[in-house]
């Protein structure tokens, strides 16, 4: 197949810039993927990647879709048999998808990012006829070896991608890759500065549906849309509303119902947050000239965001959040964590403790992916936010 093909999400061209926020938003709850499924009828080939970083470009690279599998809300009851009870529901719904073919891919990546993760990839394999394999980032990012261990862990994982599709990755073609998603990474960082800037045009449930966009649409497709969609948000006749100015932390892995970032985005404005931080985690635009794989290699480890399944000595988990914050201007924060999610457990406690000593307001919760009723969540939050302006 051909990039020069009709594209395989054309139904928001024509449309109001409300039309498309609502289409968006029911493609990004479709569990069974119909972007995908269109790719895959045309001839292509789908790498599905788990939670939190992966590097996009070798696939895409190599004519392939990458696609970023974080769950879904689905029941999970065929997952059920291959899992233990306590465990997170992301790990579930996402090998559901699979096992249920709602999902169909050709090669299937994951991460050891914590205990029930490190087994997803050889359960993948066991019960799926396509390759599964662990893509293994360094442990130690602040190590002098780090950034060549991790290019020759890219090398190996495109001589992987190259046996799926038959023919070579060449260094014209992941250049070519990286300056794709060096335009997203652009586009990523408009939306962020309207959210921190303008929050009344864009809502943390929006803003959360078009960056997920990003994680199964062909990526020049969803460039085409941002380009077309950011100059409407920011003509968007909105009012300034007298809301407070947050900061969202804990959705880094497993993320949030939509309707709970709706229902958070009555009561104040969420003007930064982690959400899918995994397709935003470089920072800057990765150089195209000299060798791809390490350029993209010393972007991960010198030019990338934070989060609780990295372990940077250079980047301090609280300290980040707190300049997060700052950054954002925000006058409290939501520290949220997926149930059953150990690394967001333990950092909330940390979390709680830095804000304690910086004097920083903060509301801390629980969230799963199947979630249903949020009037609770609302009542407290607005409890919240009303003793922080009263006090």
């Amino acid at each position: 197949m051909t990039r020069n093909e009709k594209p395989i999400f054309d139904e928001w061209q024509g449309k109001s810039l409300e039309e498309v926020l609502a289409i968006c938003r029911d493609l990004v709850e479709d569990p069974d993927y119909p972007t995908v499924k269109k790719w895959r009828e045309r001839g292509g080939k789908v790498l599905g990647h788990f939670q939190v970083y992966f590097p996009e470009e070798i696939a895409h690279a190599a004519g392939m879709l990458p696609v970023k599998i974080n769950g879904a809300q689905v029941d999970g009851m065929e997952a059920d048999s291959h899992f233990g009870s306590y465990l997170c529901s992301i790990i579930k719904t996402s090998l559901e998808l699979a096992l249920t073919h709602r999902l169909e891919l050709d090669m299937f990546v994951s991460h050891p990012i914590c205990d029930a993760a490190r087994n997803l990839a050889a359960i993948w394999e066991r019960n799926m006829p396509y390759k599964s394999q662990i893509l293994y980032l360094p442990q130690n990012p602040n190590s002098d070896h780090s950034v060549q261990y991790l290019r020759d862990e890219y090398a190996r994982l495109r001589a992987d991608i190259e046996e799926v599709v038959g023919r070579k990755v060449t260094d014209e073609a992941l250049r070519h890759s990286i300056e794709v998603y060096n335009e997203s990474r652009r586009l990523f960082r408009r939306l962020y500065d309207i959210k921190r800037e303008r929050p009344w045009l864009i809502t943390a449930d929006e803003a959360y549906v078009l960056v997920q966009l990003a994680g199964f649409l062909p990526r020049e497709e969803f460039n085409e849309l941002m380009r077309a969609l950011l100059p409407q948000i920011e003509q968007r006749p909105a009012k300034k509303q007298d809301k407070m100015r947050v900061v969202f932390e804990g959705g880094f892995c497993e993320c949030p119902p939509i309707d709970l970032l709706q229902t958070i985005a009555r009561s104040c404005y969420v003007v930064d947050d982690d959400l899918l931080i995994g397709l935003r985690w470089i920072q800057d635009e990765v150089p195209t000239d000299g060798d791809p794989l390490w350029n993209l290699a010393d972007a991960y480890i010198n030019h990338s965001s934070y989060s609780p399944v990295q372990h940077d000595a250079r980047k301090p988990k609280e300290k980040m959040l707190l300049q997060r914050i700052r950054n954002a201007n925000a006058e409290a924060a939501i520290l949220a964590a997926a149930k059953m999610c150990e690394p967001g457990l333990e950092e909330q406690v940390t979390y709680s403790k830095t804000l304690d000593k910086e004097g920083i307001p903060y509301f801390v919760t629980e969230f799963e992916e199947n979630q249903t009723t949020f009037d609770h969540l609302g009542i407290q939050l607005e409890t919240f936010l009303e003793n922080i302006l009263f006090d």
